[in-house]
């Protein structure tokens, strides 16, 4: 091999592992998780555990939940910091139809961004109102999106790695869309306190949540159930 040639294989060799070396360190190939806290404060605990205590029927000492299942939301509002502002109160304002139950404000354990950018707004465990009969083991994961802004391709990338992650910590069984919650009326898991309590939901798009799951196929979860 001549001189020319060995000078042409190292850098070619060099330039393929600093290529591979920025590859491995782009901000697409890192998973992170934005601490963007909403407020938590002895109100907002308070309404907590009283949702906890007279819609599912949980006396707990403090407002935490075990998980088993994610909720894939979206939030109906195209903008994140909007989206933040109206799950930062710990009361709600204004929503009959959610007040008639409880004056706790909804919120979720975690927002992304249209970019795929993922916030952590409370604890994993720390309960949230999210999903009718299901807060109390179930993790939310509301996207900056809706019917006239469909969740993006890095949206779904996004809420695929964060699955990934929490099912590493938690014995996460299904991953559901919050137009699938009423499904689950008939399982165990299943704590509502009033029969008449229900919404009609159609987040995240029903095309969205399949390819979720389909993307998560290798993970095992169980099927959602087929009708209630």
């Amino acid at each position: 091999m001549n001189l020319n040639l060995k000078k042409y294989s190292f850098n070619t060799i060099f330039l393929s592992f600093i290529a591979l070396l920025f590859s491995a360190c782009s901000p697409q190939a890192t998973f992170r998780i934005i601490e963007k806290p909403i407020t938590w404060n002895e109100t907002r605990e308070q309404l907590s555990l009283q949702y906890l205590r007279e819609r599912h029927g949980l006396d707990k000492e403090q407002a935490t939940t075990s998980p088993q299942m994610v909720v894939v939301h979206w939030t109906a509002i195209d903008n994140i910091e909007v989206t933040f502002d109206v799950f930062d109160s710990p009361t709600l304002g204004g929503r009959e139809d959610l007040t008639s139950a409880s004056n706790l404000n909804v919120s979720s354990q975690f927002l992304i961004d249209r970019d795929g950018t993922i916030f952590r707004l409370l604890p994993d465990t720390t309960f949230a109102r999210h999903t009718i009969g299901l807060n109390y083991c179930a993790i939310g994961i509301e996207n900056v999106g809706g019917p006239e802004a469909p969740l993006t391709k890095a949206q779904l990338k996004a809420n695929e790695n964060l699955i990934r992650y929490l099912r590493k910590k938690y014995p996460l069984e299904y991953v559901i869309g919050h137009n699938e919650y009423q499904l689950f009326q008939e399982t165990e898991l299943w704590k509502e306190a009033d029969p008449d309590y229900r919404t009609v939901k159609t987040d995240p798009g029903d095309s969205f949540i399949k390819k979720l799951r389909k993307n998560l196929s290798d993970l095992n979860l169980k099927p959602i159930p087929t009708s209630y």
